[in-house]
Parts: structure tokens; sequence; C-alpha cells
């Protein structure tokens, strides 16, 4: 491969938008969008449909389903989550590409990190400039440069936003996995690590809530008529903690026990949140076994138990179709100077949704930065350009041939 005089186009296109590809992401992460903060995702959500309109795409709000959440007194109640903004480009070429990102954060109302500041070293440090709304800026940018490009018209290409990556997606997944069948590769734009490095396979991940239910009664008087959420919800947690060095590369993660009440009165309620992740398919499987075992039997007379959530997203390895498309991907980062590795992660994301519904992904193309999920997270800003000229020649090489988007979603077929 090497960069011909149309792919220099593109590539001078982007270069020429760093100011505007970086103030954007700057403009948004401005605005507080934490997946539960409603008036602050429609804000973000505005700001990007009118972004979108600068492409020659269509642009369409998707709403998104309902899912439930456990409060901490065990309260089940049902959840609206924000819609998902959809762009889309020739969805009858040959080649469909799927672009996804997510415009939420973790960073709830009235948290005190809300606004981005320059570090002295030249960082952008602020809440979402890495993860991922500079991530959205830099997909943005490499599809309206590519729109230049002469071959554009044999790729068709998706985008779509979503409300709910943070919570684990629970009100997108349908989206991902309809738009994963339909295309031949996918892009994600998590940030890569501060080097540049790429997240190559991820470990699958599950969310937990098991609520336990007792009976009250007064601690002195009655103590011995009532049964003890907490003191319930604490031996299931130690159950399940064990479970951990049990299988290799599974973990278990009890992250919180909520309920309980005043001192003098037996505990009725409690919730025992927990989250566990896996390395692969039959990991997956043993552990959602194990914790359905755990939760069928109370640890003693009197309670009762009921388990919600589940496994909300698959592992994704690294076969045939991944290591194709990598490899692909740091010989197109070559032709720009541009080193470039992978390495496993624990985390998760979008990518694994496209995975498991048969799309080859690379899921680390956003900025480079780290510290995220923290009131440290940062971006260098000249990645901006670095990474959205990346993407760019990606999608130049996908419409010119040279990365073979049919072969590698035979690839990843044949593995399913």
């Amino acid at each position: 491969m090497r960069i011909l005089p149309p792919d220099q186009i593109v590539l001078d296109h982007v270069a020429a938008r760093e100011t505007a590809i970086v103030g954007r992401a700057v403009d948004w992460a401005n605005v507080n969008s934490g997946s539960r903060n409603s008036s602050g995702l429609a804000h973000v959500l505005a700001l990007l449909e009118a972004e979108a309109h600068s492409l020659s795409a269509e642009v369409v709000r998707i709403p998104t389903r309902g899912s439930t959440s456990v409060g901490d007194d065990g309260t089940v109640r049902a959840d609206a989550h924000a819609d998902a903004l959809m762009i889309r480009a020739r969805p009858d070429a040959p080649v469909q590409i799927i672009l996804t990102g997510h415009y939420d954060t973790v960073f709830p109302v009235g948290s005190g990190f809300h606004t981005v500041s320059t570090r002295p070293d030249g960082a952008l440090n602020g809440p979402g400039i890495a993860d991922m709304k500079g991530g959205i800026s830099v997909m943005l940018a490499a599809l309206e440069a590519f729109e230049t490009h002469p071959d554009r018209d044999g790729v068709g290409w998706t985008v779509l936003l979503s409300p709910d990556e943070e919570i684990g997606s629970p009100a997108s997944a349908p989206l991902l996995a309809e738009l994963g069948a339909r295309g031949h590769i996918g892009m994600t734009y998590e940030p890569a690590l501060a080097d540049g490095t790429l997240a190559g396979a991820r470990k699958g991940s599950g969310n937990y809530h098991l609520i336990v239910s007792g009976k009250a009664a007064h601690a002195g008087r009655a103590f011995h008529e009532g049964a003890n959420a907490v003191a319930g919800a604490a031996i299931l947690a130690a159950r399940l903690h064990a479970l951990n060095d049990q299988r290799e590369g599974v973990t278990v993660n009890v992250a919180a026990i909520s309920g309980g009440g005043p001192l003098n009165v037996v505990a009725d309620n409690a919730v025992v949140r927990f989250n566990v992740r896996v390395p692969d398919a039959q990991a997956s499987t043993w552990v959602a076994d194990a914790v359905a075992e755990i939760a069928a039997e109370p640890p003693f007379p009197g309670l009762t138990l009921d388990l919600h959530g589940g496994m909300t997203r698959a592992p994704k390895p690294m076969d045939a179709s991944q290591t194709a498309l990598f490899e692909a991907v740091r010989d197109t980062g070559a032709l720009l100077g541009q080193t470039l590795a992978w390495k496993p992660s624990g985390g998760v994301c979008e990518g694994n949704n496209l995975h498991a519904a048969g799309l080859p992904n690379i899921d680390t193309l956003g900025v480079l930065g780290g510290d995220i999920h923290s009131d440290q997270e940062f971006a260098w800003p000249d990645s901006f350009v670095e990474r959205a000229q990346l993407s760019a020649l990606i999608l130049c090489k996908v419409a010119s041939g040279e990365i073979d988007a049919l072969k590698l979603k035979s690839l990843r077929l044949e593995t399913m």
C-alpha cells in the first residue's frame, strides 16, 4: 500500500480543520452528559445532530428501548433512555462500514469535574474529552474528509452514537446487534492508550444485582423473629468472591452492598451488586451457572433472593478476522508514520457487541489519552488530527480494495 494523490487530498482535508476538530470536542465535553442526566444528554445530542448535518448524509434520531434498574432498597424500576443518533450514507453500497461511539459519560449531574482545561504539559483535561467526545470528533472528521475521495461511492457507512455505553448499553444493544450483522468492518472510537496502543482481545462482562429480602424485627425484643437481609447479603458476597481463582481469567468483583436501616431494626432488605469478567464463551457459561446456583440458595431461613442482570457484553477474542483487520490497520498507520501495536484488555465496549453480531472491528480508534473515568481524564490535542487521518486513510484503503472488507467479514462468519 501507498498513499495515492486522492488519499493525500483526504489527509490534507483533516489537517486543515485541526482547530475545529479539537474545539468542538471541548465544547461537547463542557456539557455534562452522564448516563442518567437526561437534560445533559439531550443538550449534547442536539449539538451532535447539528454537527452531523454538515455531512451529506441522512441524520435521524433513533429511539432506544427501556431498561430496568434496582434501587438500593431493592425496588425494581423501569428506566427510559435518550435517543441514539444515526448518520448514514449510501446504505446500498457493496461495502458497509459501521462506526460507533457514545455520547454519555460516567460523570453524574453535580460532578465537580465539569469543564475542560489545559494542563501545563499541553494535555486537555476534562470530562469525556478522551472517552469519548474527542473520539466522536475524530470519527466525524474522518468521514467529512473521506467524502471528498473519488472512490467513496463504493463504500456506505453508518454511524451510531449511543446514550448508554457507560452503563453497559442496555438500551442501544439491539441497535448495535442489527448494525453489526449487516456491516463488513466496524470502527469504534474509545480512546487508545496514551502511547497509541490499541485494545486487542477483550474480556466479556456481566453486571448483576442480587436483591435479598428478609423480615424486619426489633433487634432487642424480637431479634430471632427477624431475618437479617444485610447479614445474608454479606454471606452471599463472600460466596461470590470465592468464585475468583476457580477458573482462569474469570474475576468476580463485589462492588457494593446496600440496604438496612436503624441499628435497632433487623434489616429486611439488601442488594448485592457485582461485576464479572470472562475470557471466553465457555467461561461466560461457567460463571453464569455459578452465579445462578448461588442466587438459588438463601444462606439461612427467612430470606428470599431475586437475581437481576446478566452478561451484557460477550468476549471479543483475537480470531482470524480480528488479526487480519489489525494487521491491515497497522500497515495503514505505517504509511502515516504511526507505529501501531495492540494488547489484550480486560475492559469492554461496543466493540464487544459488534463482534458478537459478526462484525470484525477496531474499537480504540479515538484520541490518545488516559486516566478515563476519573477527574484526571486527559487527551493529547495533537492526537486528534493524527487519529482522524488514520481513520480517513483506512476508509480510503477500504474504498480502493487494498483493505478487503468482504474477505474480513467472511473470516468472521467462519468462526461463528
